[in-house]
């Protein structure tokens, strides 16, 4: 069923990516000059607002767009003037990377002066584009940046916030770094370092030395100092040069920093496990389901916009109290054909934690070959089985002998041989792990799927942001309790401001959704589920002629379903016909599958299969069929799902928009004043024992409701997607098919991609994508922007009031905690009832669309709204949320390619 036309309602939409707001504090009187000289900027230009309806794909689809140029407000509502944002229209030429003060950066909180040891008259606020540091009296020196910073938006209103980092203070100017040679060369490392450690009279008890760099908080009297030791091999002696080369900045001691703070870790006693830090000697039982909580800490020392930061979060880590064996004994006794596999799936790529030292190991392998009384050469060169090493080690009793081994390999740095070249090297090493003595951590999936398992586990783990600044004053003032862990700090010239910093956010307007006859304003929690399932579809495709397939047991419950969906589908706009009801003797999946093969004809638009239990080889089975063989939308519901009368209306309504977008219908859509506008969204799978699946979705009409998806497979555990190129070509290919014009702009969110990989993702993805332009001619060339999408991050916002409490969604930080020299900024998109919201860091590796960080912003937030999975916003871009689930439905069930008669269509949700 086409959808209707929006007429002349486009004149009444938002110019969405930089409407005017009245900012807190302002006064009606210059809010409203405001808008009369924003008036009297517009009407001097060309006139910008059109209303575009965009052109249908199928005989099914009618797509609403409505274009405007955007005008930016000509006050930023900071008491400075900021520059009008140029509309984003094609003649646009590439971005200009013009750096702006970061708004609220005058009232974003800096440690007081007697927090850093300052004095009042030292602190002045000088600003510009050189970096500046107060002195005190006591010589201690704030490490505050007012560098040239990345682009900022304006529009939103403000809002007080604080986050989860703390600035650091320096009583020095530096860290003094030296170049040490050693003559004759030396090639132990080990050696260096005690030959180093003989002259502490000279050079100190503080320093870093890495084998040739050596790191000083002092200066020494020269600039070159000569030492002599003796070489305890041949008493030959070694004359050891060590010259000054610079004074690194605090700022760019991060590195330094962040080995330093490891060992303030250490004497906090707290255990290492990842990059976060544990205390294990007090941890939170949940003897109900053998489960403990370890409390910690995960820490982070960078050089922000705001100055040099520790950034603190409270953490958790889940071990269970029963061993790796017995865990392989219960998986064994419930199935014990393919335990093995089952085993290896479920072990590999964890982390195990081995109690009689305290350390954690990632499991890579398991040898079936191998037990306990399997011998090994040890250091001395002497061969002992592992029983024979533990005993005499740790004095324990292997109980079980024939348990196979953990394989955790590692890799090491180890000195020059003779005859290599000048260096450390790395080599492997493979460690056999006792199951019996190991502990699994984290949670199993079957842990996960059980409700009451999470809910005793959330009550411990899901922190308010009230108790997280509790936490962080609490940290922070054992470390100043702590002589051992102070002095770690204090003799490097550091110190720890109490408090949190606090800075200004602004929160976007709410958005409008639209459907087919109306549009919905999101209210201030963003969920418009209840106006959504009231509301016709955009785009219904009609139901006329699909399959149930159910067991007789079940077929009570598929019939009160069928009754359901044909109940509420007009509500959506959609015919629901009644379906052809297939009942199976057993839930065997053999039953299923040759039900289906028999029955699925090209006039089919979905089939249905209600399975009694959940099972992944059965689904998988009915997917590949389904997906590969022959290709068709299908639906996988479990009877317990369906099951409960009273909650049957609204979990159909779900279905029946699911069903709808898989067979190509559009839900909602928002508004997209950019025309010619493609929006990608990139994933990666990774499995540890199958290849890894690179997911790319990417829109396909003017409105972004319509998405064209593929997928391409990677060697194990590498995280660049080499078939994008392939990818990007299809879509646009595909895009031109149903536009009749090519994209003239092209947005890329990657997700999955550490701190580690962008410089990597900017000069080699970004180069892939470039190269697919000319394919459509020498005078094709979009402008393009890729941007790295962060969900797993540290970083915590709290909206400051009287207490603390969870920013609301569309809450946007582009300062002060945003990386030095980056162009990136934090969105709170969703909204949380319990614990602490976590913001997602968006990162813009490369950008010549012309866009404002505005139009960035607000375009970041607009796809949080088109998950057609959920009616509200989600954490991620849509189609980064798209682009997961297809990898996932790839890499986890299908293992090869879906068909491409599938590809316009959403049929992996």
């Amino acid at each position: 069923m086409a959808g209707r036309g929006r007429g002349g309602r486009g004149a009444q939409l938002l110019q969405a990516l930089d409407t005017p707001v009245r900012r807190p504090g302002q006064t009606k009187e210059s809010f409203e000059a405001q808008l009369s000289s924003r008036e009297a900027a517009s009407s001097g230009g060309s006139s910008a607002g059109s209303s575009v309806s965009g052109p249908s794909s199928s005989s099914q689809t009618s797509s609403r767009v409505s274009s405007e140029a955007t005008k930016g407000s000509s006050s930023s509502g900071y008491g400075s003037t900021r520059k009008t944002p140029s509309p984003p229209t094609a003649a646009m030429g590439a971005m200009s990377m013009k750096r702006e003060s970061p708004p609220g950066a005058a009232a974003a909180r800096r440690p007081s002066p007697e927090t850093c040891g300052q004095s009042e008259g030292s602190s002045g606020g000088s600003s510009g584009g050189a970096k500046s540091a107060s002195t005190g009296s006591s010589g201690s020196t704030k490490i505050s940046l007012e560098a040239p910073t990345p682009l900022r938006g304006s529009v939103g209103d403000e809002i007080p916030l604080c986050a989860n980092y703390i600035a650091i203070c320096a009583s020095t100017k530096g860290v003094f770094q030296y170049h040490v040679k050693f003559e004759p060369e030396i090639d132990n490392r080990n050696m260096r370092y005690g030959m180093m450690n003989e002259h502490k009279a000279i050079i100190g008890d503080t320093k870093a030395f890495d084998g040739s760099t050596l790191y000083l908080p002092k200066e020494m009297p020269d600039k070159t100092t000569l030492l002599q030791s003796k070489r305890s091999t041949d008493s030959a002696t070694i004359n050891i040069s060590v010259t000054l080369t610079r004074v690194v900045p605090h700022d760019e001691c991060h590195q330094l920093y962040n080995v330093i703070f490891r060992r303030v870790m250490k004497c906090l006693n707290l255990k290492q496990v990842g990059r976060a830090h544990f205390n294990p000697h007090n941890p939170i039982m949940v003897p109900q389901h053998k489960l403990e909580i370890w409390p910690g800490y995960v820490t982070s020392i960078q050089t922000y916009d705001g100055g040099l930061m520790l950034m603190c979060d409270v953490s958790h880590r889940l071990l269970r109290t029963d061993s790796v064996l017995s865990f392989l004994t219960d998986m064994y006794n419930s199935s014990p054909r393919n335990f093995q596999e089952n085993f290896m799936k479920q072990i590999v790529a964890t982390v195990v934690l081995t109690r009689y030292n305290n350390k954690t190991h990632r499991v890579d392998d398991v040898a079936w070959d191998m037990n306990p009384q399997s011998t090994f050469t040890d250091s001395n060169g002497e061969e002992m089985s592992f029983i024979d090493y533990y005993k005499k080690h740790y004095e324990i009793d292997i109980a079980d002998k024939e348990q196979p081994l953990l394989i955790s390999r590692v890799k090491r740095l180890r000195s020059r041989r003779h005859g290599e070249a000048p260096g450390a090297q790395e080599e492997e090493i493979k460690i056999c792990l006792i199951p019996e003595l190991c502990s699994m951590t984290g949670l199993t999936d079957q842990a996960r799927e059980d409700f009451r398992v999470m809910k005793d586990i959330a009550h411990h783990t899901r922190v308010t942001p009230n108790q997280r600044q509790v936490s962080m004053r609490k940290f922070v003032d054992n470390i100043n309790k702590n002589p051992e862990a102070h002095h770690e700090l204090t003799r490097w010239g550091l110190d720890l401001d109490p408090n949190m910093t606090e800075l200004t956010g602004r929160v976007l307007p709410r958005e409008k959704i639209l459907t087919q006859r109306r549009t919905i304003m999101v209210n201030q929690e963003a969920d418009f589920s209840r106006d959504v399932c009231r509301e016709a579809c955009i785009t219904a495709v009609n139901l006329e002629c699909w399959a149930v397939v159910c067991t007789q047991r079940d077929h009570h419950k598929a019939m009160d379903f069928i009754s359901m969906m044909k109940n509420i589908g007009p509500s959506f706009g959609m015919v629901v016909n009644d379906p052809l009801t297939i009942q199976l003797d057993n839930d065997r999946t053999e039953n299923y599958l040759r039900k289906l093969r028999e029955n699925i004809h090209p006039e089919l638009q979905m089939v249905v299969t209600i399975f009694p239990t959940k099972r992944d080889d059965r689904y998988n089975a009915v997917k590949k069929l389904c997906c590969i063989e022959k290709p068709i939308p299908s639906q996988c519901i479990n009877t317990r799902t369906i099951g409960d009368a009273k909650k049957l209306r609204s979990v159909t309504q779900k279905i029946a928009l699911q069903m709808n977008c898989k067979m190509g219908g559009e839900l909602w859509a928002v508004e997209i004043p950019v025309k010619n506008l493609m929006v990608v969204g990139i994933d990666t799978y990774h499995e540890a024992t199958h290849k890894s699946v690179g997911g790319f979705v990417a829109s396909t009409n003017q409105a972004i409701t319509r998405w064209y998806s593929r997928v391409c497979f990677q060697e194990r555990g590498q995280e660049l997607i080499d078939g994008l190129r392939g990818c990007l070509l299809d879509a646009i290919r595909n895009y031109h098919e149903i536009n009749h014009a090519f994209p003239d702009r092209i947005i890329v969110f990657r997700d999955g991609v550490g701190d580690g990989q962008m410089a990597t993702v900017r000069d080699y993805e970004v180069a892939q994508l470039v190269k697919c332009f000319k394919h459509f001619g020498d005078s094709y060339n979009p402008r393009m922007a890729m941007v790295i999408v962060q969900k797993r991050i540290s970083t915590r916002l709290f909206y400051k009031t009287n207490q603390l409490n969870n920013p609301p969604p569309g809450t946007v930080v582009d300062h002060t905690v945003t990386r030095k020299g980056s162009y990136d900024f934090f969105l709170i998109s969703q909204h949380v009832r319990q614990g602490t919201v976590t913001p997602t860091h968006y990162t813009v590796v490369h950008d010549t669309t012309g866009f404002q960080a505005n139009h960035m912003q607000r375009l970041a937030y607009k796809m949080t709204h088109m998950y057609y999975n959920w009616p509200g916003t989600i954490r991620a871009p849509a189609p980064c949320q798209y682009a997961h689930k297809l990898a996932f439905l790839v890499g986890q069930s299908l293992q090869r390619n879906p068909d491409s008669r599938l590809s316009d269509r959403l049929f992996f949700l």
